[in-house]
């Protein structure tokens, strides 16, 4: 592929871009990708009255034609290749809402072309893509908001100021869950041709060349190692990313995981099952995920354990439980028949060692809030609730629980360094080559 001037905008181009958009105030938006979370951006930026919908891009021409039409019609253009719709002096803003393994590369293209950008989770397939994003997002002076929407959300953010503030006390552990049952599985269909509306080579993009199936398009993707860390970098990435946010850190000295595809019959290859420990310098996070068994209906979600009590968190609100205040010799265990000695029991009234509390919360107000607070950064030029730093720290504890699980061993992290400690083989797995000729792009933008 050659590249010319036209390819991407000079620096001088983008900064214009500013000043023009300063007059205007208002922004055009391309999107790239209309699935599942595409949809759901369209329905967000369109709430937003000083955003134009400029442009879509698409592989698959059903829903290219579908993304043009919810966004507007005639008033969006078509692609069915992104890299046109960034040589779209239209485009200020772009919204990456496709498969994970293009995330990273199609940020930078964007941030070079001088675009903004919003960019779903998990923000990586690999580790070294996210220091790259930040490398290039700063270069060319870009905002990059990544799509863990909850850091919008007001009773998130209420949360966080309750935690840091020592209302459930100090913070000890903290277990995130994600629970359901899709038993049998998605089935195993062969290897087919892919449909002539569907440009599955340009969908593959830096990913290894396979046969084409359908489970490995539409959807399906985040069942297979190749475009995705499956449900660790999907439901995890939100769960991990409030949990650093709330507590301040920027990731794990180790992780241990265990799991695999244990139940599902189908062709996948990501886990259905997993448990992953995270070892942070104060305090234990535990995060554990089953696609085929639910369990007890309310046992899934985020939960912060304190010393006083605890804090259960989700997109419909949180509430604090409090611990009691009781004499410790009150807990030591006791029988019928008990001949008697050791500590005696205490008349003690248990009385809260915090406030009990509940908010509610709105996923819908978070998708539109963590929309509105990117439109106002493009415009600000400054650094979005969900920058793209914090976007890398979060991917790369996902990427390191899924490294120790295809491993087999724990993993132990520099976060400073941003290295495995101690594990040649493991470190290997920090990055994974692009295919042609992708890998080209990419080594142009570095």
């Amino acid at each position: 592929m050659r590249h010319t001037r036209r390819t991407f905008l000079t620096a001088a181009a983008a900064s214009s871009y500013s000043r023009v958009l300063g007059a205007n105030d208002r922004v055009g938006v391309g999107f790239i990708g209309y699935g599942l979370i595409g949809a759901q951006h369209v329905f967000d930026f369109r709430n937003q009255k000083d955003v134009d919908m400029v442009a879509l891009s698409e592989t698959y021409q059903p829903r290219l034609e579908q993304g043009v039409a919810a966004c507007g019609g005639n008033r969006t253009k078509p692609y069915r290749d992104f890299r046109k719709m960034l040589e779209d002096k239209d485009v200020e803003a772009v919204v990456v809402s496709t498969p994970d393994h293009w995330h990273a590369l199609m940020t930078m293209m964007a941030c070079a072309a001088g675009k903004d950008v919003y960019v779903e989770k998990p923000m990586t397939l690999f580790v070294r893509e996210g220091r790259w994003m930040v490398k290039v997002a700063r270069k060319h002076n870009r905002v990059v908001q990544v799509g863990t929407q909850q850091r919008s959300g007001k009773h998130y953010q209420h949360a966080r100021q309750l935690i840091q503030a020592g209302h459930i006390g100090q913070i000890v552990s903290v277990r995130m869950t994600a629970w359901r049952n899709i038993l049998p599985g998605f089935g195993s269909p062969a290897d087919s041709t892919a449909p002539n509306d569907f440009d599955y080579d340009m969908w593959l993009g830096p990913a290894p060349k396979r046969p084409y199936n359908k489970q490995r398009g539409i959807y399906h993707f985040r069942w297979f190692w190749d475009y995705s860390g499956g449900q660790m970098t999907n439901l995890g990435a939100h769960h991990i990313d409030i949990m650093q946010w709330y507590m301040g850190v920027k990731g794990p000295t180790a992780v241990s995981s265990s799991g695999g595809r244990v139940a599902l019959h189908d062709i996948g290859e990501t886990p259905d099952v997993q448990d992953s420990l995270y070892d942070y310098p104060k305090f234990t996070a535990i995060y554990s995920s089953r696609e085929v068994s639910i369990g007890r209906r309310d046992g899934s979600g985020l939960e912060f354990f304190g010393t006083k009590g605890s804090l259960l968190i989700g997109r419909s609100g949180f509430e604090v439980f409090p611990d009691m205040k009781a004499d410790p010799n009150n807990a030591i265990p006791r029988f019928k028949g008990h001949p008697g000695g050791g500590p005696k029991a205490a008349e003690f009234k248990p009385e809260p060692w915090t406030q009990a509390m509940k908010e509610p919360g709105s996923s819908d107000e978070q998708f539109d809030l963590h929309v509105r607070n990117f439109v106002d950064s493009v415009k600000s030029r400054q650094r979005p609730i969900a920058d793209v730093e914090g976007g890398h720290e979060v991917a790369t504890a996902c990427h390191l629980a899924n490294i120790s699980l295809r491993t087999g061993r724990k993993i132990r992290w520099d976060a400073a360094k941003e290295e495995i400690v101690g594990d040649k083989e493991a470190g290997a797995m920090l990055e994974r080559p692009y295919r042609a000729p992708w890998d080209q792009v990419l080594r142009s933008l570095l």
